[in-house]
């Protein structure tokens, strides 16, 4: 006579599972709640939003990635969604909110399609054309920029940023710091780059350090703060004094 033959769980037990058009619909619509969260936030008329954290802190911002970021999500989609404007933050700065709407609308149109029976294999291959073919658009529409073009970009960046009170100052800033380091074929490393705090002033007190900054004390007082047109010895090991 056989055994009774015990439920093997792989997952967790009262895990939920969909498959097919169901598990299709939840994932966009997903997708699209987020989209529609810092939809508002857009354009010139874009709206701030009101948050509060876990610590009971308030954050006023337009900044998708920033809100984004406080907002405790679970779904899976919608993670995959944050970590859209996750990449787009680091990669571009900028843009974070436009990339989620597009993503989701992206994803509302594809529901449309896949309700007319179409594969998402089929769909998937067709916004691959289309990003090509929208390349191709971008790069005929593209203009030469002047440094008074890259002022501009870099305050529109900072706005929702909470340095609007200082943005023209900081803008030209960044432009400069740019152009420095910029390449011949005008492509930058933001490694280049580096910024420093410092306690004590405000916003407005920044300035662009044309070398590289020790933040490190002095061993002796009389060791000067600031040396010009210095020659630097990088050693990977320990100097030691030997009698």
């Amino acid at each position: 006579m056989s055994q009774p033959v015990q439920p093997i769980f792989i997952l967790p037990e009262g895990t939920k599972r969909s498959q097919g058009k169901n598990a299709q619909r939840n994932n966009i619509m997903a997708a699209k709640a987020v989209a529609e969260t810092v939809r508002t936030t857009l354009g010139p008329k874009g709206m701030d939003k009101m948050l509060v954290d876990k610590l009971g802190d308030i954050i006023v911002t337009n900044d998708g990635v920033t809100i984004l970021r406080e907002m405790q999500i679970e779904h899976p989609t919608a993670k995959m969604i944050v970590e859209v404007a996750k990449t787009q933050e680091d990669e571009v700065g900028d843009g974070t909110t436009t990339a989620v709407i597009l993503a989701g609308e992206l994803l509302r149109k594809a529901e449309d399609l896949l309700d007319q029976d179409i594969h998402p294999t089929v769909l998937a291959k067709g916004y691959r054309l289309a990003e090509a073919e929208a390349q191709k658009v971008l790069l005929s529409m593209a203009e030469d920029v002047k440094e008074g073009d890259l002022l501009k970009v870099a305050i529109t960046a900072m706005t929702g940023k909470g340095a609007e009170s200082a943005k023209e100052h900081l803008a030209q800033l960044v432009v400069d710091a740019v152009v420095q380091v910029a390449g011949e074929d005008k492509s930058i490393d933001l490694d280049d780059i580096s910024v420093e705090k410092k306690v004590g002033a405000s916003v407005d007190n920044s300035v662009l350090v044309q070398g590289i900054i020790l933040d490190k004390e002095r061993c002796h007082s009389g060791m000067p703060r600031k040396v010009a047109k210095a020659r630097i010895a990088l050693i990977d090991s320990s100097l030691e004094i030997k009698n």
